[in-house]
């Protein structure tokens, strides 16, 4: 049974739904969960709680059922997340294979056409995500 996420209110609300789509690896409901929040709001929303785990769930959610349909809302996830706190120390932790799952996304979306980026826009970020 999927998970069911709704448009979170607050901070703690999208912890309680993140820290549930995680616990069952449910990468379809975070997809559902990635696409009814604003990406904008994703910095405040994950507040200091970004860990590891989290950022591979939201990337492979984004790669398996988000960057087909909308390109350009992966992107700005892909571009707010960075904004998060703990983001950089959070990247210096991947593993390689973890990184080729980021590059993963970043490929997809650079075969992709959105007018929310354009390919000197995804290079530029892939510096951020150090790919």
């Amino acid at each position: 049974e999927k998970l069911r996420v709704w448009e979170p209110s607050s901070a703690y609300d999208f912890g309680q739904m993140v820290n549930a789509v995680n616990a069952n690896k449910d990468k379809a409901a975070c997809a559902d969960l990635l696409t009814i929040t604003d990406p904008k709001t994703l910095p405040v929303l994950l507040s200091n709680k970004l860990e590891g785990e989290i950022l591979l769930i939201f990337i492979q959610s984004l790669e398996h059922y988000v960057a087909g349909k909308d390109p350009g809302l992966a992107y700005q996830h892909l571009f707010y997340l960075s904004k998060a706190e703990r983001f950089k120390v959070v990247l210096a932790l991947l593993n390689k294979n973890e990184k080729e799952e980021v590059q993963q996304l970043f490929d997809l979306l650079s075969e992709s056409q959105s007018d929310q980026y354009s390919l000197e826009d995804l290079e530029s970020l892939k510096k951020v995500y150090e790919l």
